[in-house]
């Protein structure tokens, strides 16, 4: 009996490390679809607020071209989330609420410089405030991340990421 109990546990170990993402209670803020294999809708990963949060925090400061002052940044890494949805190795294509979208290098969700941004300055970021999801990158850390490139992926009122294969 013991070991039958043991094998279940293990079983049931393995299925729910398999897709660990509980559906959301909130407000769907993010969409995740395409190359991913932790889905919690379907075959999309949709995250609430909450969930989000769960998330270990990470924070910038830094200026912006878009703001006056130095402003804190908190969210979660984009590596952090690619990885929580089994992201395949595609580049990624963001897109804000008005569908502007535009193309994420891999490469931005690999390292620990791309931020999902869902505080500035410790306060949620309403959709007038270029809220409730911003990718920021910490553009005073380096000259690199103060062009047109960066400034161009810096896409805010983000509400879809689409994996590509």
């Amino acid at each position: 009996m013991t070991g039958a109990l043991l094998t279940m546990s293990i079983l049931w170990g393995v299925a729910a490390t398999a897709n660990p993402l509980a559906a959301p209670e909130g407000p769907v803020l993010l969409r995740i679809s395409g190359d991913i294999t932790h889905s919690n809708v379907g075959a999309e990963a949709h995250f609430d607020r909450e969930m989000l949060e769960e998330f270990d925090k990470t924070s910038i400061t830094t200026t912006t071209i878009w703001t006056e002052g130095v402003q804190t940044f908190t969210g979660v890494a984009l590596v952090d989330l690619v990885e929580a949805v089994g992201a395949g190795g595609g580049d990624l294509t963001a897109t804000a609420l008005n569908d502007y979208a535009v193309e994420v290098p891999r490469a931005d969700a690999s390292d620990d410089h791309a931020l999902l941004a869902f505080e500035r300055n410790g306060k949620p970021m309403s959709i007038r405030e270029k809220g409730p999801l911003w990718i920021v990158y910490p553009y005073d850390s380096d000259p690199k991340f103060q062009s047109e490139v960066y400034y161009s992926r810096s896409i805010w009122q983000l509400d879809r990421l689409e994996v590509t294969r």
